[in-house]
């Protein structure tokens, strides 16, 4: 396609979104956008959980460590692994993805907090409720957990979090058998939640960064994917595809933001030229949002690295910007990018976040990028970016829809989502166990249960979307989908034009 002919599409795209009319209430989608997060919640719920279909869940991931801590990567016997997240619409905590929701929380909440009103607090609370767990997950001096739950028994059950009788087995990783990339993402998401918490409860925000700080040098020192440990129960649900040199870069720069340590800057600076994925963000491959944080925190800095990063930034910017000659992103006619893969969103929110955020970097250095073929991005384009696919995942789109449950008119009702989609612990006391479901998941009405504020996966690259439980790539809502959408919408809520 050449260039006459994408601009043509570009403005065909912008044309699709704008005849909608649609303004939308950044505010409302905030307020819903957090409340998912407690759809989520596993453990004891407290007295002031808000989404009351939800009861407790998940209280026996306690385990007895033995008194011999052989170098097993899994344990069945006492570290109480109560709370945490499920990570989509089954019943397993995965902690890689998990760790990656709680670090863009704390994100969100570091670059848009201000803007959150009364929200904020519940965004503190979001953010808690994963740290708590992470303590607890790496208690263990020369352990950190990874999982809990057996995946394949869990994802042959169509169960309510509050019955299920499937094995809740712990996973772990060791010196003899590490996961760098959980282990280091976990570090990260403490850290960077250390520094959402210096203001408002400095004892805490001590602790998190405290354990961080170990958990970074076990995850540094013994090196190693969790692929090759735990590989035949991580995979091919949370795989970590893009090697685990990423998370130690992303593990060293919140470190580095939280504490200003020179050894962090120094060893972002020996490692960072190892990442290759410069326009890849997400759960797996942190390389963009690393050198959108580390541009922000070099603004002064003489750093040799410095360079390197900023290029690679403007080159991730170039690479989904629709008129860029080097974009590698695809559109929809609708004018919602894509990228290879399921849960499609996900690109959507993550890539808007860090588009506000650099934007924020470009005006505070008076910078444009410079794409090539004449193409500049200013941050007032980073910023029509991020507008348009938050936008369409509210409901500017060719199907006028929204993508966010409970949020506008029309919005899906049948998520692929086991709690939602079986009658709640309040209309059906009695259990209904791991084959008792199915009649549930494969009927045709809308979920009994509203899971308010959880976004799907989306719709095709036609701009179309089947409300299907069974189709789970594009109807199944996730952490990491929500989580820095709450940034996003913390920012144009206060900025609505």
């Amino acid at each position: 396609m050449g260039f006459p002919q994408r601009l043509l599409f570009i403005l065909a795209a912008s044309t699709i979104l704008s005849v909608t009319g649609l303004k939308h209430n950044y505010g409302e989608a905030l307020s819903k956008s957090l409340l998912f997060f407690e759809g989520q919640r596993s453990g004891k719920l407290p007295p002031t959980q808000r989404m009351t279909w939800r009861k407790d869940s998940a209280l026996q991931d306690v385990y007895i460590v033995p008194a011999d801590t052989t170098v097993l990567p899994f344990l069945r016997n006492k570290v109480d692994l109560v709370g945490g997240y499920y990570d989509a619409g089954d019943n397993v905590k995965f902690n890689f993805p998990m760790a990656f929701s709680t670090t863009m929380l704390a994100w969100s909440v570091i670059e848009f907090g201000k803007f959150m009103g009364p929200d904020l607090k519940h965004a503190l609370d979001a953010i808690r409720w994963a740290t708590e767990y992470f303590l607890k997950a790496t208690s263990i001096p020369g352990f950190v957990f990874a999982q809990v739950g057996d995946p394949y028994a869990d994802h042959n059950c169509w169960e309510r979090p509050e019955d299920m009788d499937t094995p809740r087995t712990a996973f772990a990783v060791s010196r003899d058998f590490p996961g760098s990339e959980v282990s280091a993402e976990i570090a990260a998401a403490l850290a960077a939640s250390s520094i959402v918490y210096r203001k408002y409860h400095l004892g805490y925000s001590t602790r998190l960064l405290q354990r961080a700080i170990k958990v970074f040098d076990f995850a540094d020192k013994y090196r190693g994917s969790y692929n090759d440990s735990l590989g035949p129960w991580v995979c091919p649900f949370y795989c970590d595809f893009s090697g685990y040199q990423d998370e130690l870069v992303w593990g060293a720069a919140w470190l580095f933001k939280a504490t200003k340590r020179p050894y962090y800057a120094d060893y972002i600076d020996k490692n960072i030229h190892n990442l290759k994925n410069f326009a890849e963000f997400g759960w797996d491959s942190k390389d963009a949002g690393i050198n959108v944080l580390v541009s922000k925190l070099l603004i002064n800095s003489s750093s040799n690295s410095k360079p390197f990063i900023l290029n690679n930034a403007d080159k991730f910017v170039c690479s989904v910007l629709p008129e860029s000659p080097s974009v590698l992103v695809s559109y929809s006619s609708g004018g919602l990018l894509f990228k290879p893969g399921g849960s499609n969103l996900q690109h959507a929110t993550a890539i808007s976040f860090l588009f506000l955020v650099y934007a924020g970097y470009l005006k505070q250095t008076n910078k444009e990028i410079d794409c090539g073929g004449k193409v500049f991005a200013s941050p007032k384009r980073l910023k029509q970016i991020a507008r348009g696919q938050v936008d369409y995942i509210l409901g500017s789109n060719p199907a006028n829809m929204s993508y966010m449950v409970g949020y506008g008119a029309k919005y899906p009702e049948r998520i692929h989502h086991r709690a939602s989609s079986l009658p709640s612990v309040d209309e059906h006391r009695g259990h209904i166990g791991c084959k008792g479901g199915s009649f549930y998941f494969d009927n045709q009405n809308a979920n009994p249960n509203l899971l308010v504020g959880a976004v799907v996966g989306g719709p095709d690259m036609k701009d179309s979307y089947a409300d299907s439980r069974a189709d789970f790539v594009h109807s199944e809502p996730t952490t990491y989908i929500n989580a820095p959408l709450v940034g996003v919408l913390a920012y144009f809520n206060s900025h609505p034009s």
